[in-house]
């Protein structure tokens, strides 16, 4: 058990990307128990969290699931763009305890004062970007150096909700929300604007394509990140509807063109290409629907999940499969089935957006065939890349 521990918090995507796939599947299963009891006829009397169930179902995905496959990422990514020294086993095994604990609180919420819950699961985001921010000023640069910004972003929609929670404003829980949310989908326009593009560019230029290679266009970039980042700010400021629909309106459009001229054709049949951008894609959609919800032309709720879901939920699970490749030395393709879990998070998607503007009857339905393809995209992942995280790393790591 301590060699096994030892090797987990060897490497920050080793222990994160575990916990952040673990709690993937344990949340969801939760959240489609308590709805399926509820849709079978039946009533949960009393839950360990305090919050309304679908406000720790929320909280969750966006603080917990996103909060840990950050964590992963950034204390990977980082060190490589710095040259900065990878955090040590102790940070790292101090870090997923504060992660964890975070997680329990919320979860026995209803037996714990409301401001220790708060204590306990805001520390995690504040822990991780002093690492970050002392890393990052080993090589500063302005488009790295906002990361930690936008994870005080979302660490501010996390701060909204739990102000609520213990009574000190009233109202907090939505806009916090949907500021956690709207930050971790900023810090994908920034960050899948860069990869998306390189690493299609990287594996045209190994297949040997010299012409037609993915496109970035600095002006697009710049309006894609700045409404991107504007959002999650319009919502932490209470912003009038119409401002807010703009924004969306503007990250959407902007997002969209970004991707068209990545080479997106040339990506089929290579799944953990297609993966990164069909979860573009579907920040874009997301986007521009949120923009359709402010105008009162689409449900915001259905939204909100084309984003969590396709975009967080798929541009995640598609870093976290070729990051694992990458940093443990081994060839950049995607083990037998991984398309089928891409696949099953963008489908979750779709279903669960279809749930909010399909009406009562098909609600339920929709909603847990959403989750149960959640699960399974996860699952597959686990099944899959489970002997990777225990795997030694190889000749050539990236």
């Amino acid at each position: 058990m301590t060699s096994l521990f030892r090797i987990l918090t060897g490497d920050g995507f080793r222990i994160f990307f575990l916990a952040g796939a673990l709690f993937a599947l344990f949340s969801m299963i939760a959240w489609a128990t308590w709805l399926g009891v509820h849709a079978a006829g039946g009533m949960v009397i009393r839950t360990p969290f305090a919050a309304a169930p679908h406000h720790w179902h929320a909280h969750e995905m966006i603080f917990g699931y996103a909060g840990a496959v950050l964590g992963g990422f950034f204390l990977t990514a980082v060190p490589s763009w710095t040259g900065a020294p990878a955090a040590r086993r102790g940070y790292l095994s101090l870090a997923a305890a504060v992660w964890l604990a975070g997680r329990l609180a919320v979860l026995w919420s209803n037996a714990l004062d409301p401001w220790l819950v708060a204590a306990v699961d805001l520390a995690f985001l504040p822990f991780l970007a002093a690492k970050i921010a002392a890393q990052l000023a080993r090589r500063p640069k302005p488009q790295n150096l906002m990361l930690a910004g936008l994870l005080a972003l979302v660490w501010s929609g996390n701060l909204l909700v739990h102000l609520d929670w213990t009574g000190v404003i009233r109202d907090g829980v939505a806009p916090g929300l949907r500021t956690g949310l709207l930050g971790v989908a900023a810090i994908i326009a920034v960050i899948g604007g860069r990869i998306v593009p390189a690493f299609t560019r990287n594996a045209m230029a190994r297949s040997g394509r010299e012409t037609g290679l993915p496109l970035s266009r600095r002006p697009l970039d710049i309006a894609g990140i700045a409404s991107a980042i504007l959002l999650p700010v319009a919502i932490l400021a209470d912003a009038p509807e119409p401002l807010v629909g703009l924004l969306a309106l503007a990250a959407g459009l902007a997002q969209t063109a970004r991707l068209a001229g990545w080479r997106s054709g040339w990506t089929v049949g290579q799944p953990l290409l297609w993966s990164l951008h069909l979860g573009f894609a579907m920040l874009g959609a997301g986007y521009l629907a949120l923009a359709a919800s402010a105008f009162g032309a689409f449900s915001e709720v259905a939204a909100l999940h084309i984003l969590g879901i396709g975009a967080v939920g798929g541009m995640t699970l598609a870093v976290m499969s070729r990051a694992m490749l990458g940093h443990l030395g081994r060839p950049l393709v995607a083990p037998r089935g991984m398309a089928a879990a891409y696949a099953a998070i963008a489908a979750a998607a779709l279903l669960r957006a279809a749930g909010s503007l399909g009406g009562i009857a098909g609600y339920h339905g929709a909603v847990l065939g959403s989750a149960a393809l959640w699960i399974a995209g996860f699952a597959i992942f686990l099944w899959l890349y489970g002997p990777l995280f225990l795997a030694p790393r190889g000749p050539h790591p990236a």
